[in-house]
């Protein structure tokens, strides 16, 4: 590979720029309140914020498979944090978002192929598929900091539903990934340490793990004890039912607005 041709494979593309920007403007509207009778900004808001946070996801996924040995991933255009450079889009951005509108959870797929055979040690392996859903922590780490740090003073109700909603997407992800289950990163930790033949047992598994998962999820027992158990988390991180709760319904602008949801948390 030429010098300019790794320098293109490693700059920022224009199409994750532009998403950030739709972020920082989004951002902009909820904190002062344009456009806020449509709930548009709400939408536009989390939905650019949690496609950011599926790049980086795949991004530190690429980085640590670089620096692991797989060279490869410069070439495919990993590094660069353009969505469309993702082996399944479907799977990395399309379905994820889909996932939000729907249930309110953050649960990416997987997306960058790594070469394996080039990649030698097996904590390299389990590191590099644990890198996304501990970008997936990080996220969170930011999204909940004005919560426990009580630095909320002046920041309008409405940004707050939308970054405790935001910041849940980003907890469900984290915990949902981490889920040893053929086809999430869990596994993918867990894997280099299984024996040979029980890989191969699992792999024709692998295409239906995300489906699987988010199939038991609608199960309403299951969902009330994940969900429980994920507003648990919250709560200690400072962030109430109440404020994830309409951060979800404002974003869910299409449907009537819960009128609780106008009062401050």
């Amino acid at each position: 590979m030429s010098t300019r041709t790794a320098a293109a494979g490693r700059r920022v593309s224009p199409v994750f720029l532009g998403i950030v920007a739709v972020i920082v403007v989004s951002g902009w509207a909820v904190w002062t309140g344009f456009a806020l009778v449509s709930g548009v900004a709400v939408f536009v808001f989390v939905t650019a914020a949690w496609v950011v946070s599926l790049c980086l996801h795949e991004y530190s996924h690429a980085r640590t498979a670089l620096h692991s040995g797989d060279t490869t991933v410069t070439a495919k255009g990993y590094l660069t944090l353009n969505p469309f450079a993702y082996t399944h889009t479907l799977l990395s951005i399309v379905l994820p978002v889909l996932f939000v509108i729907m249930g309110g959870i953050g649960l990416p797929g997987g997306a960058v192929f790594i070469e394996r055979g080039r990649i030698s040690g097996r904590w390299k392996h389990s590191l590099i598929s644990a890198a996304g859903p501990l970008t997936n922590v990080l996220f969170a780490f930011v999204c909940t900091a004005p919560f426990w740090l009580h630095a909320l003073d002046g920041v309008p109700v409405v940004f707050q539903y939308a970054l405790g909603f935001l910041a849940l997407l980003q907890v469900t992800a984290a915990i949902l990934n981490f889920v040893p289950v053929p086809g999430l990163d869990g596994y993918g930790v867990i894997e280099p340490w299984l024996s040979y033949r029980i890989r191969r047992q699992v792999e024709p598994f692998a295409p239906f793990g995300l489906i699987a998962v988010f199939g038991i999820l609608w199960i309403p027992e299951v969902n009330h004890a994940f969900f429980d158990a994920i507003h648990a988390l919250l709560r200690a991180l400072g962030i109430s039912d109440f404020t994830t709760y309409c951060g979800f319904d404002a974003y869910r602008f299409w449907q009537t607005a819960d009128p609780v949801c106008a009062l401050s948390p």
